[in-house]
């Protein structure tokens, strides 16, 4: 259950909490000693630029940067202007929320010397469910300038949140600009809620999984404990071992050895898990991290020029994940294609009516495939592409901002191939009138419940939908 409410300091920051602030609309608070924190920050850049040269705030950006600015100069305010720029259709509202919440507890870290009273507005923005309009294209991993500059125009009252709604207002200084959009909030958030849902996905195979091997009568062998300690990867062994913790005590399997699906699906759910953890550490890491530029050192009251702002880690995670999506996802498939065959089920093929010619869960395995083959389109690794920008100033990006897009399609695709295989697996075990007991028999009930138990061949996208939607509550049944 998610909390009410959530103090955000600048550490402590989880996925979990990300997609419970951006989905379920959980209040957050700024503690005084956060904005106490930022405030230090604040003081020492502005005490800095007094002495030197700090860029963004005495200089202009990009290619710019030797081009000092005075400090009653408007730069900061045709800053925010030209970077917002961005095209396309606009972020869904879960992904902007997730970088707003993101960019309050950057904020709060310390370390980008914007002016402290502005983490008390975005907070209010955030309870108050305001959205500022993001368009989808204009960052490539290297700050998400685009989105951040129009958040910032709509803070100054300069561009009207989503739907014309009213909000607070932040007279955002012009040297704090850069200081603001100077960030991969938006791409962290969207990364944070995609990781959290890859997280649920792969616990929620564990019992469809289970579910399938029973239905096709399968072998309990490849879950075996000393086959894993054999061949000890960390994630193997914990999926082995969640499976071994679903089925039944005493398993008769109907064949020496099962397909691939089944056989091998530790070692290949298992490295999904392993990267997905990464995963989920790397962008964690980030969103508590005050990966400014120029960072703020308030213990040494001075400031570093640094490429922090570079997501490449978060990339080439996101990257791996979308990889090991496709290899389990694939195996989810051949699982399905066991179901609709007789040999497995002792059913009708397809699972058709008995005594009926029909089509039964046919088209399961089209809508799997179709899934499956967007997820091999999108695993194609974002980090293979670069740039080369601002008059050559700025010559590499990692494409973390697609990575994380690419991601949340796959979570997507993902998430119907899995529905597939579970409506199939329920129905095989209804059918051959088969209740699993224990844990995995809980889950079945659930299952059953949701599905409509009908044989006749009938339109299933309303199961295929049903089943999708239960996939986040019998998640916790492949916990590992």
């Amino acid at each position: 259950m998610s909390p009410t409410s959530v103090a955000v300091h600048g550490s402590g920051l989880t996925c979990e909490v990300v997609a419970s602030v951006a989905r379920e609309g959980v209040f957050v608070t700024v503690p005084p000693q956060a904005v106490e924190q930022a405030r230090q920050a604040w003081e020492v850049a502005r005490e800095v630029a007094g002495r030197q040269a700090v860029y963004g705030r005495t200089t202009g950006v990009g290619a710019n940067r030797n081009v000092t600015i005075e400090d009653d100069d408007a730069h900061g305010l045709r800053l925010l202007r030209s970077h917002a720029g961005g095209a396309g259709p606009l972020l869904a509202s879960e992904i902007v929320r997730a970088m707003l919440v993101v960019r309050l507890n950057q904020l709060a870290a310390g370390g980008s010397g914007v002016d402290p009273e502005v983490l008390g507005t975005l907070a209010e923005v955030i309870n108050r469910w305001l959205i500022p309009p993001i368009p989808a294209y204009g960052a490539i991993g290297t700050g998400d300038l685009t989105a951040l500059a129009a958040t910032a125009l709509c803070l100054i009252g300069e561009r009207p949140w989503q739907g014309g709604a009213g909000g607070p207002r932040f007279a955002l200084r012009p040297t704090d600009a850069l200081a603001f959009i100077s960030s991969n909030a938006a791409t962290l958030g969207e990364a944070a809620l995609a990781v959290r849902d890859v997280t649920e996905l792969l616990r929620a195979s564990v019992p469809v999984t289970a579910l399938s091997l029973l239905a096709v009568r399968g072998s309990a062998e490849p879950f075996a404990a000393p086959v894993h300690e054999a061949c000890p990867h960390p994630g193997q062994r914990r999926v082995a071992e969640a499976v071994r913790g679903l089925l039944p005590e005493e398993v008769t399997p109907a064949r020496i050895q099962d397909p691939y699906g089944y056989r091998a699906f530790p070692q290949v759910h298992g490295p999904a898990v392993d990267v997905a953890e990464q995963a989920e550490g790397i962008v964690v890491r980030e969103i508590n991290a005050a990966a400014e530029n120029p960072l703020v050192d308030v213990a040494n009251r001075t400031v570093w020029h640094n490429g922090n702002f570079h997501t490449a880690s978060v990339g080439l995670a996101l990257d791996s994940v979308r990889a090991a999506l496709f290899q389990t996802a694939a195996l989810s498939a051949a699982r399905l294609g066991t179901l609709v065959e007789p040999s497995f089920t002792g059913l009708e093929a397809f699972q058709a009516a008995p005594g009926e010619p029909g089509s039964g869960i046919m088209i399961l395995e089209y809508v799997a495939h179709s899934a499956i083959a967007d997820i091999r389109r999108l695993a194609s690794p974002a980090a293979l592409g670069s740039a080369v920008l601002s008059r050559g100033v700025e010559e590499h990006a990692g494409f973390a901002t697609q990575s994380a897009r690419a991601t949340t399609d796959v979570v997507t695709a993902y998430r119907t191939a899995l529905a597939c295989e579970l409506v199939a697996a329920v129905r095989a075990l209804r059918m051959q009138g088969r209740t699993p007991p224990d844990r995995l028999g809980e889950v079945y009930a659930q299952a059953a419940d949701a599905l409509d138990p009908a044989v006749e061949d009938r339109p299933l996208d309303t199961d295929i939908a049903a089943a999708a939607d239960l996939l986040p509550r019998i998640a916790a049944y492949g916990a590992y």
